[in-house]
């Protein structure tokens, strides 16, 4: 660090720095910071869309939610019972205490299982690994919160649409069109219900929300090194990916270890913006670099995957934290946007000309499936098709509502295809779960004070209104792992909101 320190760069940047502290233009852009601050905070609209709705004010003193924290909770409440009872013996044992301890601190296991699981390769996967992942994280709670009182897992945190949606998975598997091709879908829903159960009651403070965010940066540096090493290899073009006829002399994608380059992309959204947050939130030099060399080459390998939904979404969420985080550095922001557009790529820039482009097969291949899925949803839209992807498809074939010459894989729209899978109960669990808890996140960033916690919070609520935008354009659920992904970063949100509001009650 003192040789950083003593260096020219390290000089030259403080110069730079305080020339550009006493400019003009520094001080217009407070300017109209400001300003843009002072119309957030006036907007009729922005407070109509941020005010928390009477369902959500309701649900933490719900019949509902005290019923189901019963029920969530009662083998916590059996071991507790029996540790009372026991209790001399519990306390005499080493490896009791050990493993009283080891549960209090899940967090921490987790934060180690999401870096084993997210960087096995997908020719080495298994879905089962997720669904044992997180019940061995629940078993070690419940080991953490035998001898505690108030250790308990969370329900309230979780919210009432996540639960209508994770209710309604059951149902769709019920009254499926195909229920035994449903039936194996819903062990994917019922690991991500674990990931979301576990992240919101685990986490007890920033230090927790820091280390899973830091599990996450940890996928995003291993695959995005592979993604360049695919890149320095050699990359074949594959032409059921892109249409070389709009898209001449663009490279081969790259895909990582996720088998598909749209998957990785999706996983590179989900979780850059959290290595953003710790860039913003590290309090040492070394820990600050570290992170910020994990989001150079993950905003390159992002580059690289020439996903376009991924792109604007990416985009979308990097504005979405800028808004939330500070919003008087929204005109710089947009400065160097615009600024950068020129040192864009030929094949980078040419590519997201092609995302109106009609000529372009892959944009147009998306009408017959939108079709398609919006017929499911004129057959069926009180319960769809059923869970998963296989029962859509069976539904589709024999109704004969598809036509066009590529398989029907998914609908390529990320609420179209929650609908036509779980109905309109789902849809409506899905959509409300989004915008119950980024309105939740975006009312703490703006009535809390600057913390390491309402930055993470940040980067969560920024994460899904990104992978919302990317949704439009495709279906981030068709690979489970990415599904696990998503809840996380949804469950470290709420979370991280739980921390911000802990932290403002001690205040």
């Amino acid at each position: 660090m003192t040789l950083l320190r003593e260096s020219y760069l390290y000089h030259l940047w403080t110069v730079l720095c305080a020339v550009y502290g006493d400019s003009a233009v520094h001080r217009c852009l407070v300017r109209l910071g400001g300003w843009c601050s002072r119309q957030i905070d006036s907007s009729r609209l922005l407070r109509v869309l941020c005010r928390e709705g009477a369902v959500a004010r309701a649900w933490e003193a719900s019949a509902l939610c005290r019923l189901l924290t019963a029920i969530v909770n009662l083998p916590v409440w059996l071991l507790h019972r029996l540790y009372l009872a026991l209790r001399p013996a519990f306390d005499g044992s080493f490896f009791a205490g050990l493993a009283f301890e080891m549960g209090h601190e899940t967090a921490i296991a987790q934060s180690w299982l999401i870096m084993l699981l997210w960087v096995i390769p997908f020719s080495r996967w298994n879905n089962a690994y997720t669904l044992l992942g997180f019940a061995a994280l629940l078993v070690l709670f419940c080991a953490g919160a035998m001898p505690r009182e108030r250790f308990r897992l969370d329900v309230r945190t979780v919210g009432f649409y996540p639960v209508v949606l994770f209710g309604s998975v059951f149902l769709a598997v019920l009254f499926s069109y195909e229920p035994s091709a449903s039936f194996r879908f819903l062990f994917y829903h019922i690991s991500a219900a674990a990931c979301v159960l576990v992240t919101v009651s685990a986490v007890r403070g920033t230090e927790d929300l820091k280390r899973l965010a830091a599990g996450g940066g940890v996928c995003v540096l291993v695959s995005s090194l592979y993604g360049v090493y695919q890149r320095i290899q050699g990359v074949e073009v594959n032409e059921s990916y892109v249409d070389m006829t709009v898209n001449a002399g663009m490279p081969g994608r790259v895909e990582s270890y996720f088998d598909n380059p749209n998957t990785f992309a999706e996983v590179l959204i989900l979780l850059l913006p959290l290595v953003l947050a710790l860039i913003l939130c590290s309090r040492h030099v070394a820990s600050r670099l570290m992170a910020c060399g994990v989001f150079a080459v993950g905003v390159l390998a992002l580059g690289m995957t020439y996903s376009r939904a991924s792109w604007v979404g990416m985009a979308c969420a990097m504005a979405v934290l800028v808004f939330l985080w500070k919003p008087k550095l929204i005109p710089l922001f947009i400065a160097l946007c615009v600024l950068m557009v020129p040192f864009l790529p030929s094949t980078i820039w040419n590519r997201v000309l092609t995302i109106f482009n009609p000529a372009d097969s892959s944009t147009a291949s998306r009408i017959p499936l939108y079709q398609a899925a919006l017929e499911v949803i004129r057959t069926s839209p009180v319960s769809g098709a059923g869970l998963g992807t296989a029962a859509v498809q069976d539904f589709i074939r024999d109704y004969n509502l598809y036509h066009a010459e590529a398989p029907f894989v998914h609908a390529h729209n990320f609420y179209l295809q929650v609908w036509i899978e779980a109905g309109i109960l789902g849809f409506a669990g899905f959509f409300g779960s989004m915008l119950w808890n980024i309105k939740r996140a975006a009312h703490t960033a703006r009535h809390c004070a600057p913390s390491a916690a309402r930055t993470i919070t940040c980067a969560g609520c920024a994460a899904l209104c990104g992978a919302m935008v990317c949704g439009l354009a495709d279906y981030l659920w068709n690979y489970p792992r990415v599904m696990c992904i998503f809840w996380f970063v949804f469950a470290l949100t709420a979370a991280g909101v739980k921390v911000c509001r802990g932290l403002a009650e001690t205040d």
